[in-house]
């Protein structure tokens, strides 16, 4: 079932794409709900899982201090590559030239946000997470690969592979023993990975620093949505 949502949320964003073709305000409203609930869903329910265990030492609880930054460091890096098309942005520099520094790092991410579903005490939480930050991901992707110029056979064949990273992630945090032996610690990389995300969105959801009303909303219901998960 969790495998069957992250697929479907892919192939809405591909329907959307190529369907109703949403203008970049719609998507970018979008995006800033996600950024919201993803924001509110780490902070609600991941956090205090991986902190909440009374019998967590000081220094347990330090080492799991360290993923998180680790998580944000590792995002920032998985930015460089993807010129964070994570958070709503995409640069067509080369038409037809396929970046695959930009697919590898959003594949790498797409798997990596898989793991912690495996083991994860809030499991349907953190997959509704993903699957609401997956949505406009795969929408502006798909945006990229049309501006780009690039075959349709192509960039389908793309986006669903790319709809297959998260369930291949979730598999290996189901049956492979570094991954369930490090859940928590793989939890942590997450959070920071989730952390830097939703953050960027936000922190960049307004142009030339004016208020928009309709973001704004987009926010509220987005914290709203994962106050009520």
């Amino acid at each position: 079932m969790k495998n069957i949502a992250l697929i479907l949320s892919v192939l809405a964003g591909i329907i959307v794409v190529y369907g109703i073709k949403p203008s970049a305000k719609i998507v970018h409203y979008l995006l800033a709900f996600s950024g919201a609930y993803l924001l509110s869903i780490t902070a609600l329910y991941l956090l205090p899982e991986v902190y909440g265990h009374e019998a967590h030492a000081h220094e347990t609880s330090f080492n799991i201090g360290i993923f998180i930054v680790l998580g944000l460091l590792l995002q920032i890096i998985l930015d460089f590559f993807s010129k964070g098309a994570e958070h709503g942005h995409f640069h067509v520099h080369d038409k037809g030239k396929i970046p695959w520094l930009l697919f590898l790092s959003l594949c790498i991410h797409a798997f990596m946000e898989g793991i912690p579903l495996a083991h994860n005490q809030s499991h349907n939480t953190l997959l509704w997470a993903i699957v609401i930050h997956k949505i406009p991901v795969t929408i502006i992707l798909g945006t990229f690969l049309n501006q780009a110029k690039f075959n349709k056979s192509f960039s389908l064949l793309f986006l669903i592979f790319f709809a297959l990273m998260s369930p291949l992630g979730n598999l290996a945090g189901e049956y492979i023993t570094l991954f369930i032996t490090y859940k928590t610690q793989i939890t942590a990389l997450i959070i920071g990975i989730f952390l830097h995300i939703s953050t960027t969105i936000l922190f960049e959801s307004s142009e030339n620093h004016k208020f928009n009303s309709y973001k704004f909303i987009s926010i509220l219901v987005g914290v709203a949505v994962a106050l009520l998960a």
